[in-house]
């Protein structure tokens, strides 16, 4: 799958359709406006940067207290990481090639987070060696990694956060239990790395800020035992989670930013460093995939169901639809328009 990426000019929207008044329409005007006049011999995903941008404006406005780190795996097209670089974002770099496409973009090593739990020796050394001082660990042995290929770097524990609301859990493969936070915090001290915070995840997809409770809750749980052990943690990385509209109601990112910071505030004080890691939520809805229906069919004739074959597949750019765990929203230039013989609609 392409791509292709709307910068500062302003297209001319065409007259809307007489059924564009019918029913929502997606994307913003500039990628609409786009797409009626582009033609694709190949399903792209076409992005408008501008509104990348006012989607990162808008979250660092809700959380003021928050250092936004974008995770570059939502998407790591290099005029997006230049983009949000030049607006002096933060970066969650998952793997050595997302790091040296954020060097690429701009970014100090300063603003980059190795956020991966699980990551290559060799990998390591790289982004020590590039100036990075931030890993995520969330095992025993990943630290005896880092201790040997960052000596002395900042290290930050992730917990496994098992209750979630979000539409995507990404519980039991990340983070370690709350009651082996101590030792790893412990064995990152002695193996002479800085052990500064906690990590978690509440999953993807998390629609409402009161999402967030139950892991705050357990984080703040954590910390509060840290300290009294002895460790004097200072950062807290709540990671992703921030929703796109995908039809399903969503709080709006100022009210949702307000309850965040009002919860993080309640349960960690005015101290604590707060890090997030928006992905989907700053680039999802700036965004439009165009594909081509190639087939519309039915098995039988009896059959009421109909299969709708497109120029791309779920292992082609819809991985993310497997098991119905995102929905996308979709739109053909067929909707409201009757079906011969039914006088029903496809949309």
């Amino acid at each position: 799958m392409s791509t292709r990426l709307q910068g500062a000019a302003a297209p001319v929207i065409r007259p809307p359709h007489p059924r564009d008044t019918a029913r929502p329409r997606y994307g913003t005007p500039r990628l609409r406006a786009y797409l009626a006049e582009a033609a694709f011999d190949r399903p792209t995903l076409v992005i408008d940067l501008k509104a990348v941008e006012q989607a990162y404006r808008a979250l660092a406005s809700a959380l003021p207290t928050s250092a936004l780190h974008y995770a570059v795996k939502a998407n790591p097209h290099p005029a997006i990481l230049a983009r949000l670089a030049a607006l002096g974002c933060r970066f969650d770099a998952a793997s050595r090639g997302e790091i040296a496409l954020c060097r690429a973009a701009g970014a100090p090593a300063s603003a980059i987070s190795f956020g991966n739990t699980i990551k290559r020796a060799g990998d390591i050394a790289y982004a020590h060696a590039q100036g990075i001082d931030l890993f995520a660990v969330d095992a025993a042995e990943e630290i005896d990694k880092i201790a040997a290929h960052a000596p002395g770097a900042g290290v930050y524990v992730r917990l496994l956060v098992e209750t979630s609301e979000a539409a995507w859990p990404l519980s039991r493969k990340f983070g370690a239990a709350p009651e082996t936070v101590l030792p790893l915090l412990a064995r990152a001290r002695s193996a002479g790395l800085r052990p500064v915070g906690l990590s978690f995840h509440v999953g993807s997809q998390a629609e409402r800020a009161s999402m967030w409770l139950p892991a705050l809750d357990t984080a703040a749980a954590v910390w509060t035992e840290a300290h009294a052990a002895g460790f004097p943690l200072t950062l807290l990385n709540i990671g992703g989670g921030f929703p796109a509209d995908y039809g399903n109601p969503v709080d709006p990112t100022p009210a949702y930013g307000a309850a965040l910071s009002a919860a993080l505030a309640a349960r960690f004080g005015p101290d604590v460093a707060v890090m997030a890691e928006p992905g989907r939520g700053l680039v999802a809805d700036a965004g439009i995939i165009a594909a081509e229906v190639l087939l519309v069919a039915r098995k039988r004739d009896t059959d009421l169901a109909r299969w709708v074959y497109l120029d791309i597949g779920k292992f082609s750019g819809l991985a993310e639809t497997i098991d119905e765990a995102i929905r996308y929203r979709i739109e053909t230039e067929a909707d409201d328009r009757p079906l011969p013989g039914t006088g029903t609609g496809i949309g």
